[in-house]
Formats: structure tokens, C-alpha cells, sequence
């Protein structure tokens, strides 16, 4: 009997199932880098063993990914492996990962023979892999088309083409990609690699042609010799056009002879009902000039060609040669000579890393999506530099300061003639606006957040991507600040930025040296691009403009056109402000001038209704003012924090009176921020006693209110002595009604030369008055001082804001001193187990794979 007409029984499919399970894997990726077409990313997946003596798994090339990629597969026994990324096709979505078979200790692998020709139309399958995160799932369908158009899945992302799919009635979910789609002999006859679920569930399958051509080459070129691979190239041929497969009644549309449809039915063995129309052409490519969309392909190198797999077959074995190709373009037979490239030459295997930012070579793939020339400047991702100055990913950079840069290799040319901190234009244009060139200003980094500009290269061998200098050792961008140490560990000197946040603010000058008369001459203006780092100081509103984070920050002024470095020397721990300097000398003689130092008046305070005028910088530098008058310079506002501090209740800006002299900053705070309540009238609700009030009232007429204990900083003096809703009422005999008696009161204890020296505050707690002794925190501008990098998370030691919210582990707070340790312990690719605390007090553990060539430990 012909097992072809064999009725399969469930008998059969559990038979065939037994053999595929144990072939087939779990993949867990994470895209260490953005590239091409694909953003950094960690996914599940699913491959299955083809070749179980050299230890090789089939996949999607969306798995496998065309940058650099970090992968471990895990059998059906939850024995998990390293794997390494070994072929990628080009343009197909498929592609291998390889792993060594020594390595599976507990069960005897499997692997799946690949039988494209078994496909056919109402052929039952199993589709057999990791579906919607499940271990193994096993869905049934049935193949209903053989021809179905590849499948279009992103604009500008990844899109197979030049190719037939196969469409099943199957309805396969994320995490499938990459599962072997079996007949019932266990065989496989197509690779799962999308779906559709809009309306009716339908899988997507690639067909295994190519696929076991490639698997074919590599078996014969390959070699697993003391765990060492040996990479061959599969040739892959283009001529940089993309076909459509259309129905002879289409193509007759077109204007195609009856005879040329007669001599095509005639060679066509099959029964053929259709031909290849040209759907579209790269520009600069081997077609651009000579075939146009709409064109019908009659033959290649005098084959009748009209289908996908012998045209691909006939440029792949004609790499770097000339076909002939014959076609009509509306009834008239044309003839062109072309020259097939190379695919692995127009498919970037390399890209630059600066600041974060990572710029290559436009792909193939990407320039069919985008209709540009490949090998142009193409931004992945644009990092702090460029993403700062405007430049959004999938960018194409054309100009760099004043030079033409037409690929990669010109880019890295003259960014090596910059120098750090140097401010040049910029144009790129967008595919979205393909028309229009956009100039933008980029301001090289002149901190060390990120290491020196890498240049990383794939290595099919290791299966991963080597990093080297890309720039000569004269270039000024060398940084010198990245110092590598044992076990992966990098130090540097400064400070770094993980997220790029552009803020800018208000401020006023403070001169070190005496006061000068001030007006808008002293304004400045400044961009906070989070990243931070003497002279002359600017007085700063810290919640819209220094950001808690490592930040560059850049001055223009009101009186003089230029932008200049700052350096944020002082961050209250408490109140809203900051301090930043700058080197007066930076401005020159003619800003010196100019710029004037603000004079700064804090007494007498601001009254109810007094006038001031409200100063500032637009965006474009207008210097602007208008006259106000203070509604209530006592307003008390809570900022989710345990400190409240008092602002004037009034509109953004810098407060001066009619002589221009600073009476107070800009207030501006985050959206969250509620106003407080004030509890004057309620204390004698509490049980508060007449005369407490009256000395209370006497003590400050004005405000008329009662502090009350909103929370303890965890881990502070004042935790287990004060509580929630308690009342203070005095500090050392005195009576406080602001904030500003408590930290004058405490500035004077922090003065003195004792160290144990307490506060002892009166208290009303639950209708009872007492006394408490509370020792003090010492609390500096300095914010953070010491954060690391592990595995590519930030840690540091919870900052004030995690401590106001009143909770800290008791142990294992996951400081980074801890981390280092941990750290030198840790091969690479070994687990460790991370033990966690929410602010809930909920401990979690997780594990964690070190990687140290893509993620490598670096402290500030």
C-alpha cells in the first residue's frame, strides 16, 4: 500500500509523536543589541534538532535574529543548554542555532528529517511546540494552500519575500515561531512561522526547500572539532528585485502576448496558472534602470522561469556572474544583462556602537522596505548622542559636520576628527519623509558615560559578535575613563546615563565673589540631558531641570548668545533646588560683559499680596516678565515624600521685586504633587490642650498651624520614635509652626562638635503630650555617588525617595557593594540566584544568567 494513501489512525500520530517531543526545544533569545530590523528584546521560542551528531536546530530567522543574540534551549525533559547562533538566511525566515550534544547529559536526543516534497494540499499535521509560553503543545491542522503570498508583517521590520508559504487551518500563538510542522511519520514538512487570528485562526508555514539546501551545505562544510566550529558561506544570489506570483488573467491585464502565455503553459509541467511579475526594485541594485514594477518574467538564462524556487536556484548558483533575463513590459519583449550580488554582502554583519547608540549599514531588507540604496548610514538606535539631538531610529544620516558621509566606514572617518564636547551639524532623512533633509545639531559626548566607539563584527565560528576599537589610538574620543578588571568588571571615573531625559528650567546667577546689580542679564536657561558633572554658580529649580540621575547639562543665557557646560555641584537633599557651576571663562570677555550676577534677597519674606515680578526664558531664549502678586507665600505642599517643603503659590518663574533682586526661585513640581491640609482649626479636635494653641498662635499669627509627622525616612534616627499623625509641637522648649524651625533647629545641632548630640522634641500623640530624644541624619548635596552596572541593571543604594515611602529589607537590601562581591565569584554564563524585597515587604527569588561579553559589570 502506498503510504501516501495510508489512513492514519491515533495510533500512528502517537507513534510519530514519541519519536518528534524529545527533538524538539524550547528557546529562550534576548537580543543583546538593537539591529536591522529587529529591537532589543527577550522572547520565547521554539526549534527542533535536525541534525543530532553535530548538535544543529532549525528555527526562524526572526529567532535567531540578524544581530547579536544570547540564547539556551531546553529539551522536553527541562534540561537546558547554551546554544549559538550559527546562519541566518538573508532575506527566508529561517535559520540554525548549533549546540554541542556532549552537553545534554539526560536524554537520548532526536532528531526530525525534513521532507519538503510530503506537503499537499489536505495533509493532516501536527504542529508541535512552545505555544503561548506552554512547555509543549501539540495542535492539529490541515495544509489548505501550497502558494499562499508571503506574509507581510512590519513596514520597516523583518518581511520574507521572493517566496511561496504554506496556509493551514491551524491556530498557533506567540512562542510557536519555529516549530516543526509533522506528518504523520514524523516527518517534518514545513517550518511554522506566523499566524493570523483577526478573524479565523490560520498558520503561516515556510516551506523546507531552502532550507535543507542550506542544511546540506553546512553538513558537508562544517565541522565540530574540539568544540570549535568551521563557518562556511551558502551562497545566496540577488539582483536586488522583488516578484509577485499572479494568475494568468492578471498578467494578461499587463499586456502579456497570447503567445508568450501559450509558450509558458506548454513548459510548464505542472499545469502552471500564473507567472512572476516584478512588485518592486532597490534603487542602486542590479535591476535599478532595467526592470520596473509590472514587468512579467519569462525567462532566465533561456529557462522558462515562473516560479519562486527556480528563480532562486538559478541566482544562487550564479553569484557574481550574468543572467539573462526576458521579460515584457506591456507586450513587448525586452532582454537585460544583470549582474547577481552577493545577499551576505548587502546584509550587514557589522555596526558601530557610540553612545549607546548603534549605527550600520542599510540592510537589504531594510532598504526593500524603505526604498533606499543599501550600505547607507542607518541609525538602529540612536542612543544619548543622537537621540538628544532629535534623531530618531530608522534615521539615514547623510551629512556630518559639513561632510558628505555615503557609508559607514565615512561616518567613523570623520567622527574620529571630533573632539568631545564639539558641536556639529547633522542631516539625515527618514523614511516617512523621504523628500525633506533634516539638520539637526550634535553635541558630542563630553563626559565618559559610555565606553569609547566599538566597532562589533559576527563571528559565525564563536556564534557571537566581537568588539574592537573604532577609532585610531590619536583620536580625542578615546575615553580613558573605562577601566577593565578581572572577571568582566569595568570601572569608570565619572558618571553614566541609562536613559536619555531632556528637561530644561529657569535659574538665576549667584556670584562667588560679591552681588551685582540683577535683571534678565542673569537668566539662564538649561538643558538637562540626563547623564552630570567651577566658577560662577546657577541656582536652579531641581525637580524640572537636575535630574536625580547622572545628567550633562548646558547653559545658554538671556544676555548673550552662547550655550556652555555645567556641573551640578549641590542637589538638596530635601527642598527644590539645586546648584550649578560653570567656568565664567567659558562665555569670553564679550559674555562677561554682559552676564550679570542676580542679587539674592530672602528677608524680609514674601507677603500676602506683596508684588513681584515673574522672570524667565522662553525656549528661544526671549527673556520674559509680567507683574503679580503673592496669593499665599505659606502654601505647604505634599509631594509623596516625608518632606514637605513651603513654596510661594504662584506661576512658574524666577520671583524678583522691582529692583530686580531674587526673592524666590521657581517652584515647579511633579504632576502628582497634593496640596497639604493645615490643621490649626482641627489640633483642638485632637484633644490638643487651649494653651499649647494659644502659645502656638502667639508664636506665628500668620499661619496658625500645627506640624504633623506625615512619615519616618526608613532606616532613620526618627523610625521608631516618631510616629504617623503625631503633632510636634516644640524643639528644645521652643515652639515650631514651619519647617523652617525644624531645620534651623537641627542646622544648629549639626554645627556642633557632638556627634550623639539630640533634639528633644515636645510631641502630642493619641491625646497625650510627651517628650522624645531624636537624633539627627546627616543628609548632603551629593545625591548618589555610587551606582553599578551588572548583568545590565542599574543598582545602587535605595536613594531618599525609596526611603520615604517608610521601608527597607533588614538585610540584603542589594546594595552595591554586595554586587561586587557576588560578582567576582560568577563565571561567565553561570546562574545565580537573586533574592528580592518589594516595598510591600514580599520577598521573591529569581535567577539570572551572567553574561559578561555583552553585559559586562562596570561601577561609577
Amino acid at each position: 500500500m502506498d503510504m501516501k494513501e495510508k489512513h492514519t489512525t491515533a495510533e500512528d500520530w502517537r507513534k510519530a509523536l514519541k519519536k518528534v517531543v524529545p527533538a524538539v526545544v524550547v528557546l529562550r533569545t534576548t537580543a543583546c543589541r538593537a539591529f536591522d530590523t529587529e529591537s532589543t528584546s527577550s522572547t520565547q521560542a521554539t526549534g527542533f534538532v535536525v541534525d543530532k551528531r553535530r548538535g544543529i536546530i532549525l528555527t526562524n530567522r526572526h529567532v535567531v535574529k540578524p544581530g547579536p543574540v544570547t540564547a539556551e534551549a531546553m529539551f522536553v525533559n527541562r534540561e537546558e543548554i547554551p546554544v549559538y547562533p550559527i546562519y541566518r538566511d538573508p532575506v527566508h525566515d529561517f535559520g540554525f542555532f548549533r549546540y554541542d550534544p556532549a552537553a545534554v547529559k539526560f536524554l537520548s536526543c532526536e532528531e526530525i528529517p525534513l521532507a519538503p516534497e510530503a506537503a499537499s494540499v489536505g495533509l493532516d499535521i501536527r504542529v508541535v511546540g512552545n505555544d503561548s509560553g506552554e512547555k509543549i503543545s501539540i495542535l492539529p491542522g490541515t495544509l489548505a494552500r501550497l502558494d499562499r503570498d508571503a506574509p507581510q508583517y512590519k513596514r520597516d521590520g523583518y518581511n520574507d519575500f521572493n517566496t511561496f508559504y504554506i496556509q493551514a487551518a491551524s491556530g498557533t500563538k506567540g512562542g510557536s515561531s519555529g516549530s516543526p510542522v509533522i506528518d504523520w511519520q514524523g516527518r517534518a514538512v514545513a517550518l511554522n512561522a506566523g499566524g493570523k487570528t483577526s478573524n479565523s485562526s490560520s498558520a503561516f508555514y515556510y516551506p523546507l526547500e531552502r532550507v535543507v539546501r542550506a542544511l546540506n551545505i553546512m553538513q558537508k562544510g562544517r565541522y565540530f572539532c574540539q568544540h570549535k566550529w568551521k563557518a562556511v558561506t551558502i551562497p545566496r544570489g540577488t539582483i536586488q528585485a522583488t516578484f509577485v506570483h499572479k494568475g494568468f488573467n492578471e498578467t494578461r491585464r499587463l499586456g502579456m502576448q497570447t503567445e508568450t502565455e501559450q509558450l509558458v503553459r506548454d513548459a510548464s509541467p505542472l499545469s502552471e496558472t500564473g507567472m512572476l511579475v516584478v512588485d518592486s526594485v532597490v534603487p542602486g541594485g542590479p535591476a535599478y534602470d532595467h526592470l520596473e514594477p509590472g514587468d512579467v518574467l519569462v525567462r532566465i538564462n533561456g529557462e522558462v522561469t515562473t516560479q519562486f524556487l527556480k528563480m532562486e536556484t538559478l541566482l544562487d548558483d550564479s553569484v557574481g556572474q550574468n543572467v539573462e533575463l526576458k521579460f515584457e513590459r506591456g507586450g513587448t519583449s525586452l532582454t537585460a544583462q544583470l549582474m547577481v550580488e552577493d545577499l551576505h554582502c548587502i546584509t550587514p554583519n557589522h555596526f558601530l556602537e557610540v553612545s549607546d547608540g548603534v549605527i550600520h549599514p542599510l540592510s537589504y531588507q531594510q532598504a526593500r522596505n524603505f526604498r533606499f540604496q543599501c550600505g547607507l548610514v542607518y541609525v538602529s538606535e540612536p542612543g544619548c548622542m543622537l537621540h538628544k539631538a532629535g534623531v530618531p531610529r530608522h534615521a539615514i544620516i547623510k551629512r556630518l559636520a559639513d561632510e558628505d558621509v555615503s557609508n559607514l566606514e565615512n561616518f567613523i572617518n570623520v567622527l574620529s576628527r571630533l573632539s568631545k564636547g564639539a558641536r556639529v551639524p547633522l542631516e539625515y532623512i527618514n523614511y516617512k519623509d523621504r523628500h525633506t533633509r533634516k539638520s539637526v545639531l550634535v553635541t558630542v559626548d563630553r563626559h565618559e558615560w559610555y565606553a569609547s566607539p566599538q566597532i562589533y563584527t559576527r563571528d559565525d565560528t564563536l556564534g557571537i559578535w566581537i568588539g574592537k576599537p573604532a577609532l585610531p589610538s590619536s583620536s580625542q574620543l578615546i575615553s580613558s575613563g573605562i577601566k577593565k578588571v578581572a572577571n568582566g568588571i569595568a570601572s569608570m571615573d565619572t558618571s553614566s546615563s541609562e536613559h536619555v531625559q531632556e528637561e530644561s528650567y529657569n535659574g538665576t546667577i549667584k556670584s562667588r565673589v560679591g552681588e551685582e546689580e540683577a535683571s534678565a542679564d542673569g537668566t539662564v536657561i538649561a538643558d538637562v540631558e540626563d547623564s552630570t558633572s567651577p566658577g560662577d554658580i546657577v541656582m536652579s529649580d531641581e525637580y524640572d531641570t537636575s535630574a536625580d540621575s547622572a545628567s550633562d547639562v548646558m547653559l545658554s543665557f538671556a544676555a548673550f548668545p552662547i550655550e556652555i557646560p555645567g556641573e551640578v555641584v549641590f542637589l538638596h537633599p530635601v527642598h527644590n533646588y539645586t546648584i550649578i557651576a560653570y567656568d565664567p571663562s567659558a562665555i569670553g570677555p564679550a559674555g562677561s560683559s554682559l552676564v550679570r550676577a542676580a542679587q539674592l534677597l530672602p528677608e524680609p519674606a514674601l507677603r500676602r499680596g506683596e508684588s513681584v515680578y515673574l522672570v524667565g526664558l522662553s525656549q528661544h531664549l526671549q527673556a520674559t516678565s509680567r507683574k503679580s502678586l503673592v496669593t499665599d507665600p505659606y502654601a505647604t505642599l505634599m509631594i509623596n515624600s516625608a518632606d514637605s517643603p513651603e513654596v510661594i503659590e504662584l506661576d512658574n518663574g524666577v520671583l524678583t521685586d522691582e529692583d530686580g533682586r531674587v526673592k524666590a526661585l521657581w517652584g515647579s513640581f511633579p504632576s502628582q504633587i497634593q496640596y497639604g491640609e493645615n490643621y490649626s482649626e482641627e489640633a483642638r479636635n485632637f484633644g490638643l490642650s487651649n494653651n499649647w494653641i494659644q502659645a502656638l498662635v502667639k508664636k506665628d499669627p500668620v499661619r496658625r498651624q500645627v506640624l504633623r509627622v506625615k512619615g519616618c525616612l526608613a532606616g532613620s534616627k526618627a523610625e521608631n520614635l516618631l510616629e504617623q499623625g503625631d503633632m510636634v509641637l516644640a524643639i528644645n522648649k521652643k515652639p515650631v509652626t514651619c519647617f523652617s524651625d525644624v531645620e534651623d533647629a537641627c542646622h544648629a545641632l549639626d554645627v556642633c562638635d557632638d556627634m550623639d548630640a539630640k533634639l528633644e522634641l515636645t510631641i502630642f500623640r493619641q491625646g497625650h503630650e510627651m517628650e522624645v530624644q531624636v537624633g539627627i541624619d546627616i543628609r548632603d548635596g551629593k545625591g548618589t555617588t555610587h551606582v553599578i552596572s551588572w548583568c545590565g541593571c542599574l543598582v545602587q543604594d535605595p536613594h531618599p525617595a525609596v526611603r520615604a515611602l517608610g521601608f527597607l529589607p533588614q538585610e540584603g537590601h542589594g546594595g552595591p557593594p554586595g554586587v561586587l562581591c557576588i560578582d567576582t565569584e560568577i563565571e561567565d554564563r553561570e546562574f545565580v540566584r537573586i533574592r528580592t524585597v518589594d516595598l510591600n515587604g514580599k520577598p521573591r527569588v529569581l535567577t539570572l544568567k551572567q553574561d559578561l561579553h555583552y553585559w559586562p559589570t562596570w561601577e561609577l
